[in-house]
């Protein structure tokens, strides 16, 4: 089953080539195209990582556990 960061892991290269061949062609030069290309993967990159993280819930009653943690003492 392909999830979220699969197809995440296809769009990196895909944005970085794809972009940077799109704004050469476009008439930007290779030296401008490059970074812009890289950004948008870098964003691709952290939104992954950080919006979407590998550890978080789907939200399914099966994968979900809950813990609970005593409260301290007050003596």
């Amino acid at each position: 089953m392909t999830g979220y960061h699969d197809y995440v892991l296809g769009l990196i290269p895909a944005a970085l080539l794809g972009i940077t061949a799109l704004l050469a062609l476009a008439g930007l030069s290779v030296q401008m195209a490059v970074p812009v290309g890289g950004g948008v993967a870098a964003l691709l990159i952290a939104h992954a990582m950080f919006v979407r993280g590998p550890g978080a819930t789907t939200g399914s009653a099966a994968t979900e556990t809950t813990t609970s943690v005593a409260p301290p003492n007050a003596d």
